[in-house]
């Protein structure tokens, strides 16, 4: 028997069932709308044994923000001691009050009332009431609360000080992004790698349409295409310059899988999806026969 035969035996035989991240840090997962980032972040999450609540997107980080906050006294003193926000703190007479907030506040105001269930909230609507609604409703949060309910969030999660986390569709500003680094940096949790997740505006828009949501028409579509153009990508440049090249992968997220159906091709979503991950894996590190085990263990759960 030859050498190379020995080894095409043992690596038919050697199957990796799983592989983990070491110690403390943050995977980073950014790009335009619709370019897959949960999915890719989800399943990433699958294959490297972070646990579910360790994949930390923007819109779970808000909805934990208030539920925690009315649950747990301490994550309630530090939302007000370090942060500045508490259910005591008036949306309209506090550090983040402006004539353009408390107009849009009062515009929703009989839709609050019906919300919670309580009268005279053009009286007093709390930064925490503001935060819920917003969150329950789709609107956006003042900017300042979104880079500060993810420190806030890592500050008052034990396990992200040792253990690896997935943060999904943020920063989405050189703001934000400096803010980041600098908190992850006091608190000495090290970034694994920036995926800059990558489609054209074509492609993005194709996919938008096709998702049917009532805010993607094309003139919405458009304006979050040129945010992330005059933005999200800038960010990227700032978490280049600051970590160095190394440090940020750019992944095509466009590789599309089609499957026959009789004399008709349909797009794989799923398949496609799983190209992206195996993009991302690779980038890590991961070498070609584990990411194919990898994948293979995920596509069997996923039938399962």
């Amino acid at each position: 028997m030859t050498l190379n035969r020995v080894a095409y035996e043992l690596e038919s035989k050697i199957k990796v069932d799983k592989v983990t991240l070491k110690g403390p840090g943050v995977l980073i997962l950014t790009g335009p709308s619709s370019c897959g980032k949960g999915e890719v972040a989800s399943a990433l999450s699958k294959v490297m044994s972070i646990p579910p609540e360790s994949h930390l997107s923007m819109g779970e980080i808000l909805r934990k923000t208030f539920q925690r906050a009315k649950n747990e006294k301490s994550y309630a003193k530090l939302l007000s001691d370090n942060y500045k926000i508490s259910s005591n703190s008036n949306i309209f007479d506090c550090i983040d009050s402006t004539d353009e907030l408390s107009k849009k506040v009062l515009n929703y105001i009989p839709e609050m009332q019906a919300y919670f269930k309580r009268q005279d909230m053009d009286k007093f609507t709390s930064q925490l009431d503001w935060l819920e609604f917003c969150t329950m409703n789709g609107l956006l949060v003042p900017n300042r609360w979104t880079q500060d309910f993810i420190a806030a969030h890592i500050e008052h999660s034990p396990e992200f000080k040792t253990h690896p986390f997935i943060l999904d569709g943020y920063p989405r500003t050189v703001k934000a992004a400096q803010h980041l680094i600098g908190f992850l940096r006091r608190f000495n949790i090290p970034v694994i790698k920036v995926l800059h997740l990558s489609i054209s505006k074509q492609e993005m828009l194709s996919r938008a349409t096709k998702r049917g949501r009532a805010d993607d028409d094309e003139t919405s579509l458009l304006s979050r295409y040129q945010f992330y153009i005059e933005n999200v990508h800038p960010s990227v440049d700032y978490l280049k310059t600051e970590l160095g090249s190394d440090a940020i992968a750019l992944i095509d997220a466009h590789q599309p899988v089609y499957k026959q159906i009789g004399d008709e091709k349909i797009f794989d979503l799923e398949k496609s999806i799983l190209n992206v991950v195996a993009s991302s894996l690779r980038n890590l590190g991961v070498s070609r026969m584990t990411v194919k085990d990898l994948l293979d263990q995920l596509t069997g759960s996923h039938k399962c």
